[in-house]
């Protein structure tokens, strides 16, 4: 199983950008479709955007679609989260894992995971 590290959250002014980074260990992380996920104090972990293997293939849930962009770099086991024009609505701790893609219903696999990135978006 993979094993992943995110990075690049912050404290950010609403409208601004980051740009988060999931480090994956192992040679398999080209065999993975995968997604990043949210979790805002007091709510569930809720689905942000999700890439297919080769990354041919993306989707975004409504409240991010427009502002942010997922995308891969397999040779360097590494995957990607732009976030732009930031709300303070974005304000969560922010974790990558591997899914089962869906254009509509990405789903996680398995139930461990790690410590995320908080991104912070002040008004």
């Amino acid at each position: 199983q993979v094993q992943l590290v995110e990075s690049g959250g912050g404290l950010v002014q609403a409208g601004g950008s980051l740009r988060l980074s999931c480090a994956a260990s192992g040679r398999t992380f080209s065999s993975y479709s995968m997604g990043w996920f949210r979790q805002a104090p007091g709510k569930e972990r809720e689905f942000v955007a999700g890439i297919t293997w080769t990354g041919a293939r993306t989707t975004y849930a409504h409240s991010v679609k427009g502002r942010f962009t997922i995308s891969r770099d397999n040779a360097k086991n590494t995957v990607y989260l732009q976030m732009n024009s930031l709300k303070p609505d974005d304000t969560a701790v922010y974790y990558c894992k591997p899914i089962y893609y869906s254009d509509n219903n990405s789903r996680p696999i398995g139930d461990s995971w790690g410590q995320g990135t908080q991104v912070t978006v002040s008004s």
